[in-house]
């Protein structure tokens, strides 16, 4: 591997939990975490590509190979056998592809807001096929259609009002755009199949803890709900918030139901 993969390293705990981010946010997002959990876990936040510090130079989409390869060697560096993962929205989808690859030195699986739970039929055509992938990519640089067919979703109710501000508060510049574009494009191959992972938390007794925002619209909690089937252990919380749940409170949580 030829990219240049950043992270951050806090807390002196003699357990270790990897973070994985939400869409254009990075490492030190996890930082509030480290009040109520640095002294029981060493907290590793990694920068996705085209995310925070890290280069992505292999001129490929990441794939979860490269993904589990990296969290290898994390545990190698630091000298861990087994690890916890956590996921916050986006890395929450990247958390699941984890899953597939090393379920068997998992102790714990914490998805916050995690999506990967259900499959977007909108990402998946701009992802999966190649006339979404370019339809989508010919609306960043002319959104005008875009724009008008989200304004007419929404008021034929066929967005509700926080997915509506999410989209337009992604779109609303070029520079919003082409970052999107080019994220959902390098990640495009980060699918998890969640009937596999079900089962390898299964089969691996892996800890899982589902956090939602009760007023979340974006990833709301009743996904959470059709995610446990009763296979695996799994606990599922939701709380009194929207879908910004990275904070102090969020490391009193963990600590409280781990």
């Amino acid at each position: 591997m030829n990219s240049q993969i950043h992270g951050t390293c806090e807390g002196d705990g003699n357990q270790l939990l990897i973070c994985l981010h939400g869409f254009g946010e990075s490492a030190v997002s996890f930082r509030p975490l480290v009040a109520e959990l640095g002294n029981d876990f060493k907290i590793i936040g990694l920068d996705m590509p085209l995310h925070g510090q890290t280069v992505w130079n292999e001129n490929r989409a990441f794939e979860k190979t490269d993904l589990s390869a990296i969290l290898e060697m994390v545990l190698q560096q630091y000298g861990f056998q087994r690890f916890s993962l956590l996921g916050y929205s986006m890395g929450g989808r990247l958390a699941l592809c984890a899953v597939e690859k090393l379920a068997g030195r998992l102790d714990n699986l914490i998805m916050v807001a995690g999506d990967g739970l259900r499959n977007n039929p909108w990402h998946l055509f701009v992802t999966q096929t190649t006339i979404g992938n370019k339809i989508f990519k010919y609306n960043v640089y002319h959104p005008g259609f875009f724009f008008s067919l989200v304004k007419i979703s929404r008021k034929l109710n066929l967005l509700n009002e926080s997915i509506y501000k999410f989209v337009m508060g992604r779109m609303d510049q070029p520079a919003k755009r082409i970052q999107v574009y080019e994220i959902w494009t390098i990640l495009r191959k980060m699918m998890p199949d969640k009937k596999l992972c079900k089962q390898l938390l299964a089969r691996y007794n892996v800890n899982t803890l589902l956090i939602f925002g009760k007023y979340d619209r974006v990833i709301p909690p009743e996904l959470g709900t059709r995610f446990i089937d009763g296979t695996f252990p799994c606990k599922m919380l939701i709380l009194d918030k929207g879908h910004g749940l990275v904070s102090t409170q969020l490391g009193l949580v963990i600590k409280s139901n781990l």
